[in-house]
């Protein structure tokens, strides 16, 4: 197993608000015994921009954190992208 690179979580399809906990308990156990270090997101295959996708996100990082890992996104598209400005949550999320 290669350990130079961070473990990649890859959110894809429709994200609804009922999919956030699910997303956020894959995390969990896809950080269950590893140290505590960056994990990265891919986002690049997300079918929509919206609220849903916003809290998922912000949750993610969330439950990082509390595990003690950072999160990094990457494959943001630019709709998405804008959302995040219009939120000013573009520093915080990407």
């Amino acid at each position: 197993m290669d350990t130079t690179q961070p473990p990649v979580l890859h959110v894809s399809g429709r994200i609804g608000h009922a999919d956030v906990p699910g997303l956020c308990a894959e995390l969990e156990c896809r950080l269950a015994g590893l140290d505590p270090g960056e994990l990265v997101c891919d986002v690049g295959a997300l079918a929509q921009a919206d609220l849903a996708v916003v809290e998922a996100l912000a949750r993610l990082r969330l439950t990082a954190g509390r595990l003690g890992h950072t999160l990094r996104f990457r494959g943001a598209g630019r709709e998405l992208r804008l959302l995040l400005v219009l939120l000013g949550l573009d520093g915080i999320l990407l």
